[in-house]
């Protein structure tokens, strides 16, 4: 599903693997309560959250019809 960012907002792929890396661990502490916090992949999230924030401000507003 992070695949499309790549068309969408133009996000590479090492960016949307990171939100994958960090899906992927989320479903392992919600299914298998493997809670595997790891500092860098925290400040890789937030970066590339980041950069989502910005693509989608730069989108402008909705338009409504």
């Amino acid at each position: 599903m992070f695949q499309t960012l790549t068309h969408t907002l133009a996000l590479d792929a090492t960016q949307w693997r990171i939100l994958d890396q960090a899906h992927r661990k989320r479903n392992l502490a919600e299914y298998e309560g493997d809670l595997d916090v790891d500092e860098a992949l925290v400040a890789a999230i937030i970066r590339v959250v980041q950069a989502v924030a910005e693509r989608v401000a730069a989108l402008g507003p909705i338009a409504l019809e």
